[in-house]
């Protein structure tokens, strides 16, 4: 028989005299017909990453990887994933500043016109980006008339493609950590005499750096694995335009291993990726 307690209340009795039963693990008693399809959703999600780990030429591999074709692609895409990456944090760290401290008419219409890349079909982005910046584009009509620049099927113009696609995901995650971040310290350090900008910089900015950093990585796998606006406003050119994911493409028509090698290594960048931010994805609250 169970005793009373030091404070005289039965063990199992709260404070407000309500009986608790016993508590269960998470995973005790899953329900037949949630177990079943949630098995089912992880296989179907598994079993093409496991068939491209089983069909891999591992005995070829270190050839493949080492081709110049395959090193060439690699190098222009860290290149350009990494420049997109920059022009990311230049540009979206200040937008994501203004959406989440900033009051202004519109603001929830500017932040859905931010998230919109995030679900528009890539080549859609990319046939925009050639009407926009194209030569006979809204604005690139006047970059090639007035400083002969033209991006179009140019290494420049895989990395604005990419920027385009990437920058979204760098824009939520630091919104969100400036949402979570206490807006007092910036207020205490313009009562001191800081400017805005000064109280950003020099208090703000050191707070949100690991969100900064997370969206920075989000957006630099997210540029890396470009393809659809990349090839509809780069081209494939090798050498120039030819990253990656394009490489994987034009070599599946030719070379399945070579285009098996080039995904593992996509696979295995991925997987780093995840792994750096375990902590703040993939650990459960």
């Amino acid at each position: 028989m169970t005793g009373p307690d030091k404070s005289g209340a039965t063990a199992g009795t709260r404070a407000g005299g309500q009986r608790r039963g016993p508590v269960r693990g998470r995973g005790a008693g899953v329900p037949v017909p949630l177990l079943v399809p949630a098995l089912v959703g992880l296989v179907f999600l598994l079993l093409p990453l496991v068939a491209l780990l089983v069909r891999t030429p591992w005995r070829s591999l270190p050839e493949q990887l080492t081709s110049p074709e395959v090193w060439q692609a690699l190098q222009l895409s860290l290149l350009c994933a990494t420049a997109a990456t920059a022009v990311s944090l230049v540009l979206g760290v200040p937008l994501a500043w203004v959406l989440a401290r900033a009051e202004f008419p519109g603001r929830g219409l500017v932040r859905a016109l931010v998230t919109l890349p995030l679900v528009l079909p890539p080549v859609v982005g990319g046939v925009a980006l050639l009407l926009a910046l194209g030569r006979n584009g809204v604005v690139g009509q006047w970059l090639d008339a007035w400083f002969g620049i033209t991006l179009p099927f140019t290494t420049a113009g895989v990395v604005v493609a990419e920027a385009f696609v990437a920058m979204p995901f760098l824009v939520i995650t630091v919104e969100g950590t400036l949402r979570a971040a206490d807006p007092r310290y910036e207020e205490a350090a313009m009562t001191l005499g800081a400017s805005r900008f000064t109280a950003f910089r020099r208090v703000t900015l050191p707070l949100i750096a690991p969100g900064v950093a997370a969206g920075a990585v989000l957006a630099w796998a997210r540029a890396l694995g470009e393809f659809g606006a990349t090839i509809t406003f780069a081209g494939n050119f090798p050498g120039r335009t030819q990253t990656m994911p394009l490489a994987v493409y034009l070599a599946l028509q030719s070379d399945p291993a070579a285009a098996i090698a080039l995904s593992l290594v996509l696979l295995a960048v991925s997987i780093a990726v995840l792994a750096g931010l375990r902590d703040r994805w993939m650990t459960p609250s």
